[in-house]
């Protein structure tokens, strides 16, 4: 099931960071960005965008969100955006997502959803585990991704948004993440392990000294009517910013059935 993201654009370390920032690379890369994630947990939250880009049969477009993440209570709020031809309009309304351990909720869902609504959807049922299907790739999910890091290079010193940053490209494991991720996410991970025609995903992460993730790039390939090349970019910064995730009323839940249309 790919719902509000790629199904609509489609169809429409504190001391592992180095070691000593004297430059010098750190003695095992994979290890480093193994622990981004722990790090991120340390810290608490963080501002977040994120941008998805996805080529199929030629088409090509970009989903862009903006929000905040709670690293230590599992939970953050999105409001994605989808590009003008997606529906074929000028503008239109953005969608709020939340983000809950086993749980995606989106208001402003699409065609057959009440305006006052929202939409539940069970991420551990999700054959890419959320890595896609929202449209954005849950920030945490990816940090968690990172745990199953494999054959990792350290590229060298840049920066990320006026930051000193550490580049590291490589690939991980969907599989081993799982085995490796927090009881929180290990769901989600073990559902896209099952999904995705392949386990392995390329990265580019880039940590600063304290070891935090600042930015990571994954790319996917999703079969799903063909071949999906989509590449999900998280920029993480706003260190502390206090996050406030309010889940709807079961009330206010839609239970009806939804178009992609």
């Amino acid at each position: 099931m790919l719902a509000a993201g790629l199904t609509l654009a489609v169809t429409t370390m504190t001391g592992c960071a180095g070691d000593a920032g004297d430059g010098r690379p750190p003695a095992d890369a994979a290890a480093v960005v193994r622990g981004a994630a722990d790090a991120l947990a340390r810290t608490g939250s963080a501002r977040a965008r994120t941008a998805m880009e996805m080529a199929t049969g030629g088409t090509r477009v970009t989903i862009r969100g903006e929000g905040g993440v709670d690293f230590k209570k599992r939970m953050g709020q999105l409001l994605v955006m989808l590009p003008a031809d997606v529906k074929g309009k000028a503008e239109h309304r953005p969608i709020t997502e939340l983000l809950v351990p086993g749980a995606l909720y989106m208001k402003n869902r699409g065609a057959g959803v009440p305006d006052d609504k929202w939409v539940r959807v069970d991420t551990t049922t999700l054959n890419d585990g959320n890595l896609v299907t929202g449209g954005a790739t849950d920030p945490l999910v990816a940090a968690e991704l990172l745990k199953g890091a494999q054959e990792v290079t350290y590229v060298g010193e840049t920066e990320v948004a006026g930051t000193k940053v550490r580049h590291y490209r490589g690939t991980t494991d969907i599989g081993r993440a799982a085995g490796s991720a927090s009881p929180e996410v290990r769901g989600a991970l073990e559902a896209a392990a099952k999904g995705f025609s392949t386990d392995t995903v390329p990265f580019d992460a880039y940590l600063d000294e304290e070891g935090r993730l600042r930015k990571v790039r994954h790319r996917f390939t999703y079969v799903n009517n063909g071949v999906i090349d989509v590449s999900s970019t998280t920029l993480l910064y706003g260190f502390g910013t206090p996050v406030t995730v309010v889940l709807p009323a079961s009330g206010d839940i839609y239970a009806g059935k939804i178009s992609d249309q």
